[in-house]
């Protein structure tokens, strides 16, 4: 069988991982120009990975599969880095809900390494061809075959695997909506802010857990999360092409004196509105305009709760580039309930870690997590969908399952 893989992510990697000793023909299309380019925003940024049953998608991954994916990147290591990787768990406390997990921390430093490792170890294999510089911008189903096709080039297999990813959205959006019946939901987005604050605040959380990781329904009825908790490290934007937003990542080394973390709130749409990525796309670009161009917004703590532009900024530094972000308020961006969301959070985690509310800490904007239309592998034979474009998935540990499953699938 002919396979088509459109995108090399983490998706992707747990299917070819399972695939690659079979007969099967499979061939990566990968937008980016390279290995280090290529669309693998989790494994290329931080690279967390954990074991959980109750964090990280909404479909049911066995514990022995997460395992051995933990086991499978940790192998791409060297033997002196595997000792630099941090573990973890979350907690309860408060009200808020927690998230049960273990982690493992391998750095952004050392992830380069690792994708080298990966790809290598593929490209030893004479059924699997990488073909990097080439976007795959529609999907033509026709009786015996499915055409992927580009700008310059065109290609049939006999099987399609969309892994391209929440950044993949473009050709999600184009493919769902020439193909209306692979839709099963799709009224969800994540939107919130980057959050920073100094080492110490939560120097004793980070050194018990390092990724705390909670939620809580608040008073708007949106359930905020913590989301990508970074001890000692950066903000970072994250080019989504036609907008740019706010992440965060750190090092196996310690790279700065702050932590930064997400707080997110899922927000779900009812009928007739149908297009969340566009909300948060919207959103997002709004953010853009208001700092003058391909920047994010920078505010305090305080100014944020009283509305008003920052001006300058308190003992708390930041860590994004100063070329990034502009001073200013996140208020005119995000929706009100959305920032009551966020406020009464902070507020109430606070209570569990003072200092969380300390007045100079500070607040980027925006984050969004794009959560894919929920799609089907049902509906057709021959195209599948895995990994987060897929909808189901939301972090490197599951995207990397949900390939594997699928994979197995196909053995």
């Amino acid at each position: 069988m002919r396979i088509g893989i459109i995108g090399f992510g983490a998706a992707a990697i747990g299917f070819i991982e399972r695939l690659k000793d079979s007969d099967n023909e499979i061939h990566v299309f990968e937008r980016s120009s390279d290995v280090h380019r290529s669309s693998i925003s989790g494994i290329r940024s931080d690279g967390k990975l954990f074991v959980s049953s109750n964090m990280g998608g909404d479909i049911e991954i066995p514990l022995r599969v997460q395992e051995s994916v933990v086991d499978f990147y940790l192998s791409k290591l060297l033997p002196e880095d595997r000792r630099t990787v941090r573990t973890g768990v979350s907690f309860d406390n408060k009200g808020f809900e927690p998230v049960n997990a273990k982690y493992w921390h391998i750095g952004t430093d050392k992830l380069s390494g690792v994708l080298q490792e990966v790809y290598s170890g593929f490209s030893g294999y004479q059924n699997v061809q990488f073909h990097f510089g080439c976007e795959v911008k529609d999907i033509e189903l026709r009786a015996d075959s499915v055409i992927l096709s580009g700008e310059d080039f065109e290609a049939a297999c006999d099987t399609a695997l969309l892994a391209v990813g929440r950044s993949g959205h473009g050709l999600i959006r184009r493919t769902t909506q020439k193909y209306p019946e692979i839709v099963l939901s799709n009224n969800t987005v994540d939107i919130g802010i980057r959050y920073e604050l100094p080492d110490h605040v939560v120097q004793h959380i980070n050194e018990e857990m390092y990724e705390f990781k909670v939620r809580l329904r608040t008073g708007t009825g949106y359930l905020a999360r913590t989301l990508c908790n970074n001890p000692s490290g950066v903000v970072v934007l994250e080019d989504y092409g036609d907008f740019v937003t706010v992440n965060g990542h750190s090092n196996s080394a310690f790279s700065s004196n702050n932590t930064n973390f997400a707080v997110l709130c899922t927000t779900s749409f009812t009928e007739p509105f149908n297009d969340p990525i566009g909300y948060g796309s919207y959103i997002s670009r709004l953010s853009n305009i208001l700092a003058g161009g391909r920047k994010v917004i920078l505010q305090t703590y305080r100014d944020f709760l009283d509305s008003k532009r920052t001006k300058r900024l308190g003992r708390v530094h930041p860590t994004l580039p100063e070329s990034n972000f502009i001073l200013g308020d996140i208020n005119l961006v995000l929706p009100r309930r959305i920032t009551l969301s966020l406020t009464e959070f902070i507020s109430r985690l606070n209570e569990v870690i003072p200092g969380i509310g300390y007045d100079d800490n500070l607040i980027y904007a925006v984050e969004v997590k794009f959560c894919s239309n929920k799609l089907s592998n049902n509906a057709f034979e021959r195209v599948k969908f895995m990994g987060d474009c897929s909808g189901h998935t939301r972090s490197i540990m599951y995207a990397t399952s949900h390939g594997a499953l699928l994979a197995e699938r196909f053995l």
